[in-house]
């Protein structure tokens, strides 16, 4: 695999070092991990101890200080062991990240180090059952009484729900809000919050290994100054963050299908038909060379965006796309890739079955692809007449 054009031998390095980690630590273990539909706390201990958590926290608050760059090698290389490791990525650049843009000093000196050796495990609390993509009408309320917010509601589909202990919560403050999305503030609620409690592991098609559940919140007393930033303004914030939590999908889908490409090819060398490997049929060439094209587009097209997201430049319409076209490519490239297996490739012992199986919900999560694609036209122009 090419480095990146922005990547120092300090990257190669990192990304060396950890490679080297998750050969001992993490690909021996994932097929049981998957199982037992949980990535063990002390993986997550170990990462920590490594310098693998939120490597771009301050050094004061016990962070390496480095840039997104890192956090682009970790997923990566998450990846590549398997798409249940992606809490980690949602730990280190999707969540934390709040607490850092917006989070008081306290807040800081409270929750940072802990989430860099892992005490804390975050996630983020949006998706209600009634309500996804449409984050100003969720229904989940916080209602101010003295120096407590009294939270009331339901929260679905969280990553890291079972492991998690630190959660980055979507309420409403102010219902009546007009425009709706006014209403919207971020809480903190730590695991162990009088009145909340955590439903079921949630079981799903693929990420087997990936822990997701559903929360609830009944009359739970969360003290003020667990409030992110300022009252009112969360959907802001959640604006501004989802650039980057789009961005870190696009790369684990354009991983996956890198992964899914090499895992092939390899596969079609070897397997005979007909007296001779598969890889001779031009078919199967040509079906190679399609998918190998569409993966070195959509490299090229990430490595622009990463460089100018490092750059602190505004890349929404391009996010966009890239979190639409490379989970899509992703997802047919899995359906090719299984198709050249043959029977075997709907066999559990190969990989690519697994590979099928997690690749689709990158189409849904982190907004649809359907709602990137309303952004994309919306900045294009095309809803000036409404």
């Amino acid at each position: 695999m090419a480095r990146y054009r922005y990547e120092t031998d300090e990257h190669e390095l990192f990304r060396s070092t950890l490679k080297k980690f998750l050969a001992k630590e993490a690909i021996p273990n994932y097929e049981e991990w998957e199982k037992k539909r949980l990535v063990p706390v002390e993986f997550w201990r170990k990462l920590g101890e490594m310098g693998f958590l939120c490597p771009q926290v301050e050094e004061k608050y016990g962070g390496l200080g480095l840039d997104f760059s890192y956090g682009v090698i970790i997923g990566e290389e998450m990846e590549r062991v398997g798409a249940g490791l992606t809490g980690v990525g949602l730990h280190n650049d999707i969540v934390v990240p709040y607490i850092e843009a917006y989070g008081t000093e306290e807040q800081k000196e409270k929750w940072l180090p802990g989430c860099i050796t892992a005490d804390f495990i975050t996630a983020v609390a949006m998706t209600e059952p009634g309500t996804g993509s449409d984050l100003a009408n969720i229904q989940t309320t916080a209602l101010k009484d003295g120096d407590y917010y009294i939270v009331n509601g339901q929260k679905t589909f969280i990553t890291n729900g079972v492991n998690g202990n630190l959660f980055l919560v979507a309420v409403k403050t102010d219902p009546k809000a007009q425009p709706k999305h006014k209403g919207v503030s971020l809480l903190i609620i730590e695991e162990g919050t009088p009145g909340f409690t955590k439903g079921r592991k949630l079981d799903k098609v693929g990420m087997h290994s990936q822990d997701t559940a559903e929360l609830y919140f009944e009359d739970c007393r969360v003290p003020v100054e667990n409030l992110i930033g300022e009252e009112g303004k969360g959907f802001r914030y959640l604006m501004e963050k989802l650039q980057q939590e789009r961005l870190v999908v696009a790369i684990a889908a354009q991983t996956a299908a890198e992964d899914m490409l090499e895992l092939t090819i390899d596969y079609v060398k070897s397997r005979k038909a007909f007296g001779k490997p598969i890889a001779t049929f031009q078919n199967t060439q040509f079906k190679i060379a399609e998918m190998a094209t569409k993966i070195e587009l959509g490299k090229t097209f990430l490595e622009s965006l990463i460089e100018d997201h490092l750059a602190g430049k505004d890349v929404v319409t391009k996010v966009s796309m890239a979190k639409y076209w490379i989970t899509e490519t992703a997802r047919d490239i899995s359906m090719e890739c299984m198709q050249l297996h043959g029977g075997y490739g709907y066999m559990e012992e190969y990989k690519i079955a697994r590979r099928y199986r997690d690749i689709p919900v990158s189409s849904i999560y982190a907004g649809t692809n359907e709602i990137m694609k309303v952004i994309i036209a919306k900045n294009l122009g095309l809803n000036d007449g409404e």
